[in-house]
């Protein structure tokens, strides 16, 4: 799972032509940290269909202002350049998994 600012979230997420995860993190939340390894192994089991990104909130919060992040972890679902579903929190892997797949 790579880490992604703004300047390269309109290439890598927006104009993506596979569906694309996008957790907005930050390094001083637990439960974030927590999430890593489960979306690394995501990013790993998905790798050429679908990608996962980490945004860091405070190093991109003008990113963060515009999709409304409150709350961190908070995992967006991107389609077609559009923002289709999002979970907060901690998340089972198999949730995150199955609402990837079904963006295929």
């Amino acid at each position: 799972m790579l880490q992604i600012k703004s300047d390269k979230f309109q290439v890598e997420v927006l104009e993506s032509k596979v569906p694309v995860l996008v957790d907005f993190s930050a390094t001083w939340c637990g439960p974030c940290q927590q999430m890593g390894p489960v979306l690394n192994q995501l990013s790993a089991e998905l790798e050429g269909k679908a990608k996962v990104f980490k945004v860091d909130i405070d190093e991109s919060m003008e990113l963060a202002q515009k999709y409304q992040v409150m709350s961190v972890p908070n995992m967006i679902f991107f389609k077609d350049g559009k923002p289709v579903d999002a979970v907060v929190g901690i998340t089972a892997p198999a949730v995150l998994k199955s609402k990837l797949e079904g963006l295929l």
